[in-house]
């Protein structure tokens, strides 16, 4: 029942190799002489032959295909669930492998929202403010870069932001796909369900229901961002699912069976509608869902917290602080003000200013030998934007903590290179974690408990350096691998709650 979709991307994956390979043989064609005036007629008759080969083939299996017993049932059931589309229909129609685009829509941004707009809001970076002549003339000087940028981030820049995009890689990725979907489907009882977003995207989902086992683990949500190759057929969804919860996977608009392209504006609408979805149609309350996101999956993580403030905790793995510092390494120096105009612009993914608006429980895990998020290498720990991730979150919410000893003491201990250095260097400032408990809960009955808060503001230097790596290593935890190594269930912890 798998094979239904066979024909369709023999033919998808002709159609990817033709297109990306096209700008080689142009140049080849042209070496060879070939695109000259004399010679140009010939091969496109040529070219157009052929053409007409492939179209013949393909119209003659697809009039094989309705000689097919299991081809018409299908068409009989896609029928039945676009006319009714009640569970029993779904978990049939879920059992062969199409074209996603056929699948019926199970909930659509309007439903909630009652309209179609454009997208989410999203943070921007800050204008720079100039008077009126100044900057119709920095627009005009600038106006190159400007379509430069919109080249890059809408070219190449995209494709190697997130390369689980790429329609060579989803081919090759496809058996193995197949068998991850297979697997949620027949063993977990998954269902996978279609959202519409707001901008049109439709949006490849898998949910997982264990509100009906004993374990109370399973009344909690955990919606899973997947990293810039990952899907939630083989991604970080099977962390939560192993671990006993109820889990709701999603891929990014373009991957999968998710339509669009992935920039952080499709990004945000696509998980806006996830989190909709999860509320409205499956039952859960904002107060029962946890967000986990892998790497880059943290933008989107830190979007639905700012946004949904009521969420229950967050949790970032193998995550980073910004895009930028990562674009700046691998692009030449002299590309430095084209790279940061078109990250700012096209794919400003400021996960740290995102994150410092959710009032909530977050758990940051850095892989000690990460080598993706790094900006010299997995050799020095201390290059790991997760460590800038945690600094930017404390240094908001504890300022007075976190003046500078107490950044000085932090990066110490960000700086160990094993759990027994890590813990020789917290046990040199003498950390009591009594009296750091005791003095936090203080601070929250007596105060408003929004952040950023002023405890530590009239305290000795000792007590804020102790309870500044008392914070940091109730925030962080280190799993000592690298970027893309699954992480191991009983690695997902629910992050610290004062």
């Amino acid at each position: 029942m798998w094979a239904i979709g066979l024909n369709q991307a023999v033919a998808s994956a002709i159609w990817s190799l033709s297109y990306y390979s096209s700008p080689l043989l142009l140049c080849y064609l042209y070496r060879k002489g070939y695109l000259c005036t004399s010679k140009l007629v010939p091969v496109s008759q040529y070219l157009g032959t052929v053409l007409v080969c492939l179209f013949g083939v393909a119209c003659l299996r697809g009039l094989g295909r309705w000689r097919n017993p299991e081809y018409l049932q299908f068409i009989t059931i896609l029928d039945e669930t676009r006319r009714n589309h009640n569970p029993s229909n779904k978990r049939k129609l879920a059992c062969y492998d199409f074209d996603f685009s056929y699948w019926p829509v199970d909930f659509s941004w309007k439903e909630v929202r009652g309209a179609l707009l454009a997208g989410v809001s999203l943070l921007k970076p800050e204008p720079k403010h100039r008077g009126s002549a100044d900057g119709m003339l920095n627009s005009v000087r600038t106006l190159p870069c400007h379509i430069v940028s919109y080249l890059i981030a809408h070219s190449f820049g995209r494709r190697m932001l997130y390369p689980g995009s790429v329609g060579l890689l989803q081919k090759a990725m496809r058996p193995m796909l197949q068998q991850g979907q297979a697997r949620l489907i027949e063993e977990f009882n998954g269902q996978r369900n279609k959202l519409l977003a707001c901008d049109g995207n439709e949006i490849d989902t898998m949910f997982v229901d264990r509100r009906g086992d004993a374990s109370e683990r399973g009344k909690t949500l955990v919606i899973c961002c997947e990293g810039n190759a990952g899907f939630y057929e083989v991604g970080c969804m099977n962390t939560p699912l192993e671990g006993g919860y109820s889990v709701l996977g999603w891929n990014h608009p373009g991957f999968g069976g998710s339509t669009g392209v992935p920039f952080p504006q499709n990004e945000a609408n696509a998980m806006d509608v996830v989190v909709q979805f999860a509320v409205h149609k499956l039952g859960f309350q904002l107060s029962d869902i946890v967000v986990y996101a892998w790497s880059i999956g943290g933008f989107t993580a830190s979007w639905a917290a700012m946004t949904y403030p009521e969420i229950r905790a967050l949790v970032l793995d193998a995550s980073f602080d910004d895009l930028l510092p990562l674009a700046l390494k691998v692009m030449p120096d002299s590309w430095r003000p084209l790279v940061k105009h078109t990250v700012r612009q096209y794919m400003n993914l400021n996960n740290a200013d995102q994150l410092c608006k959710y009032q909530g429980p977050v758990l940051l895990i850095r892989r000690t030998k990460d080598e993706i998020i790094t900006t010299t290498g997995p050799e020095d720990i201390m290059s790991n934007r997760g460590n800038d991730l945690l600094l930017k979150l404390l240094q908001f919410r504890y300022p007075k903590v976190m003046t500078e000893e107490g950044v000085r003491a932090v990066r110490q201990w960000l700086g160990a290179t094993s759990s027994v250095e890590e813990a020789s260097v917290y046990s040199s400032y003498e950390v009591d974690d009594d009296w750091c408990v005791s003095v936090l809960q203080s601070y929250q009955t007596d105060r408003e408990t929004l952040f950023p808060w002023s405890v530590g503001e009239d305290m000795a230097l000792e007590g804020r350096r102790q309870l500044a790596l008392f914070l940091a290593r109730k925030y962080m935890r280190n799993f000592e691998t690298t970027h893309c190594t699954p992480l191991p269930h009983s690695e997902f912890y629910p992050p610290w709650r004062l």
